[in-house]
C-alpha cells in the first residue's frame, strides 16, 4: 500500500490526505477544484510548478490559472514551444527567434531579418493549430549538463550551447515535443492541446504571437501598433547582434575571455551617443521651451534627464528643472483609488490649472512663484521662491504624466520636446527565451529600495503588481507620443547586479507569497556570470540603483 502524506490546499483552506506521488493534475481533479479559469499549474511551498509535479511530502499548494503571473508564464512558454515545432517543420533548416515583447505580443524573426511571406505565416499558423489539436504530450527530462549541452550540440542550437557550457548547474531540465526538443527555465503546460486560444500575424518583418489577456483570459490581447517602440529595439537588438553578444550565453562567453573592458565601454558609449543625438534634436529646435521625460518605474529617469542636461550645457542651454511634486493637490483633494486611499498616482492628484498657467508665463518671459508641497502636513505652500526662465533656458519635467497630453494640454505642442525612457532589454537568454523588461527592472527597484529605502526585496515585489497596474494605466498608453526614446538598459548591467540582487532575495521568507517571485529571479540569475561593480563608471545609469554616482540625486 503506498503512503499517504497531508498537504494543505490554500485554495480551500483544507487539509487533505493524499497518496505520495501523485502529480498536481491528478490532486487538482481529486480535490474538485474549479478555478474560474484554465489551471496550469500550482504554487508548491511557494514555488511555482507544472502539473506533472509529482508530490512526495507534506506541501502547501495553490492552485493557479492563467491569470496570475505564473500562470500566464507556463502559458506562453508553452505556446512558444508549438511555434517553434510548427516554424521547424514548414520551413525546414531555419531558426526561429522570439525577440521580445510589444504591442501586446511577443515578436519574433526567422534566419534574422528574413521577411516572413503571407504564405509562410498562414503555413506555420495552420501547423500550430494541428499540432495543438493532437493534444501531444509536454516531456520533461533531466540530464547532466554537459550531455544536455551536446544533445543541443547535435541539434546545431548553439545558442543553448552557449548559454549550458556557461552554465554551472551540474543537472539541466529540457522538454520535448515528439522529436523536438528545446530549453526553458520553466514549467511547461502537460499537453499542447491546453493552449486553447492563439493568434499569429505579421509585423514589420517578421510575426507577432498574440495569448490571451491575462486580466481577461476569455479574449485574445489587442494589438497596439507601436513602431517607435519597434523601432529603438530593432536598433539594439541589432547592435547586440553585430557586437556578437545578442544572448546570455555569448556574453558570459565574453566575461570568461577577459572582454569585460570593452563590453561596458561600447555599452556605455552607445547610450552616451544616443543622449547626444536627443540633445542635438532639442537644440535644432528653436521653440522648444520644455522638455518633458516619461518612463515606468526605475527605468533610470533621474540620471537620464541629469545626463541630458548635460549635453544641452554643451550646447549653450541652460537646463532648469521642475519638480510635479511640487504641484500636488492639497491631500484632502486627491482622487481616491479602488479601495479607498488616496491615488498619488492619478494624474488628478496634480493641479493642472495651475501647472498649466505657470508653464506659459514662463514660457511668455514672466516671472513665478514656485509652490512646494509639504509631505507631512499634505498641503501645497509657497514661500517665496521665484523662477523666470533666461532666453537660453529649458524647463526639464520628469515624471510618470510627463507624455499624457492632458498634463500640458494649453500648452503649444511646438515649445515641447517629450521623450520615452525605459529598460528595453534586448539581450536573450537564448533564442527562445526573452528577458522581460519588467524583470529588468523589478532588479533595479529592489537594489535601490534596499540601499536608498531601506525596503525589503519582499516588500518591493509586494508592491510590484500595484506599481505594474498604475504603469498600465498612467505611462504606456502614451509612450509613443513621444519625440524620442531612450533605452536604459545596459547589455552588461544583469551581470553586475547579480551579486548585488541575490543576497537581498535570499532574505524572503520561504513561507511568503513573494517567495514565489524572489525565486524565480533567483534561478534566471543562475545563468548569468558576474561582471564587478568597480568597473562601472561613476556618470553610468546603472549608478542610480547601485550607488557611487558622480551625480547628486
Amino acid at each position: 500500500m503506498k503512503d499517504k502524506i497531508r498537504i494543505y490546499c490554500k485554495n480551500t483552506n483544507k487539509y487533505y490526505h493524499i497518496t505520495a506521488g501523485m502529480c498536481l493534475a491528478e490532486i487538482y481533479e481529486m480535490l474538485n477544484i474549479n478555478l474560474r479559469h484554465l489551471c496550469v499549474g500550482a504554487q508548491v511551498n511557494n514555488r511555482a510548478e507544472g502539473l506533472k509535479y509529482r508530490v512526495y511530502n507534506p506541501k502547501d499548494i495553490e492552485f493557479i490559472d492563467i491569470c496570475s503571473p505564473s500562470g500566464m508564464r507556463i502559458y506562453v512558454r508553452s505556446l512558444c514551444f508549438v511555434l517553434y515545432m510548427a516554424v521547424d517543420e514548414t520551413i525546414p533548416n531555419s531558426r526561429l527567434r522570439i525577440e521580445h515583447p510589444i504591442s501586446n505580443g511577443y515578436y519574433c524573426e526567422i534566419n534574422h531579418r528574413q521577411e516572413i511571406t503571407d504564405q509562410q505565416l498562414a503555413q506555420i499558423k495552420e501547423r500550430m493549430t494541428e499540432i495543438i489539436s493532437r493534444n501531444i504530450p509536454f516531456k520533461r527530462e533531466q540530464w547532466h549538463t554537459k550531455d544536455v549541452t551536446e544533445l543541443f550540440r547535435e541539434k546545431k542550437q548553439t545558442d543553448k550551447v552557449d548559454l549550458l557550457e556557461s552554465s554551472t548547474m551540474l543537472y539541466s531540465n529540457f522538454y520535448r515535443l515528439n522529436n523536438h526538443i528545446d530549453y526553458y527555465y520553466g514549467a511547461l503546460l502537460p499537453s499542447t492541446g491546453m493552449l486553447y486560444m492563439f493568434d499569429l500575424q505579421r509585423y514589420e518583418d517578421g510575426m507577432i504571437l498574440i495569448v490571451p489577456d491575462r486580466h481577461n483570459p476569455n479574449d485574445l490581447h489587442k494589438v497596439v501598433n507601436q513602431p517607435k517602440m519597434m523601432k529603438i529595439l530593432d536598433e539594439f537588438t541589432r547592435f547586440n547582434f553585430i557586437a556578437g553578444i545578442s544572448t546570455v550565453g555569448k556574453m558570459n562567453k565574453a566575461i570568461i575571455d577577459g572582454m569585460t573592458g570593452d563590453l561596458l565601454k561600447v555599452s556605455e558609449a552607445l547610450q552616451e551617443k544616443k543622449l547626444v543625438a536627443i540633445a542635438e534634436d532639442i537644440t535644432s529646435r528653436k521653440d522648444i521651451k520644455i522638455v518633458l521625460i516619461s518612463g515606468p518605474s526605475s527605468s533610470g529617469k533621474t540620471t537620464f534627464a541629469k545626463r541630458l542636461s548635460v549635453q544641452l550645457m554643451t550646447n549653450l542651454i541652460r537646463p532648469v528643472a521642475i519638480s510635479l511634486d511640487d504641484y500636488f493637490v492639497n491631500r484632502e483633494h486627491t482622487p481616491l483609488d479602488d479601495n479607498g486611499g488616496y491615488d498619488f498616482e492619478s494624474l488628478y492628484a496634480l493641479d493642472l490649472e495651475l501647472f498649466n498657467s505657470d508653464l506659459q508665463k514662463l514660457i511668455d518671459g514672466q516671472e513665478i512663484e514656485i509652490p512646494t508641497f509639504n509631505f507631512k502636513t499634505g498641503k501645497r505652500e509657497f514661500t517665496g521662491k521665484t523662477l523666470k526662465l533666461h532666453p537660453s533656458s529649458i524647463l526639464i519635467i520628469e515624471g510618470i504624466h510627463a507624455l499624457n497630453p492632458v498634463l500640458t494640454q494649453h500648452i503649444e505642442d511646438k515649445y515641447k520636446f517629450k521623450i520615452y525612457v525605459s529598460a528595453l532589454t534586448t539581450i536573450s537568454l537564448d533564442d527562445h527565451n526573452w528577458i522581460p523588461t519588467t524583470d529588468n527592472r523589478l532588479i533595479r527597484r529592489i537594489v535601490r529600495d534596499y540601499q536608498f529605502r531601506k525596503y525589503s526585496a519582499q516588500e518591493t515585489i509586494g508592491r510590484w503588481e500595484s506599481v505594474r497596474d498604475g504603469e498600465n494605466k498612467w505611462i504606456f498608453p502614451y509612450q509613443e507620443n513621444a519625440d524620442a526614446m531612450f533605452n536604459s538598459a545596459l547589455v552588461y548591467e544583469l551581470a553586475v547586479l547579480k551579486s548585488h540582487v541575490e543576497p537581498i532575495l535570499q532574505e524572503v521568507p520561504k513561507s511568503a507569497p513573494e517567495y514565489t517571485e524572489a525565486y524565480r529571479l533567483l534561478r534566471f540569475l543562475e545563468y548569468f556570470k558576474p561582471i564587478r561593480e568597480s568597473e562601472i563608471p561613476p556618470t553610468s545609469l546603472l549608478r542610480e540603483f547601485l550607488g557611487g554616482s558622480s551625480f547628486i540625486y
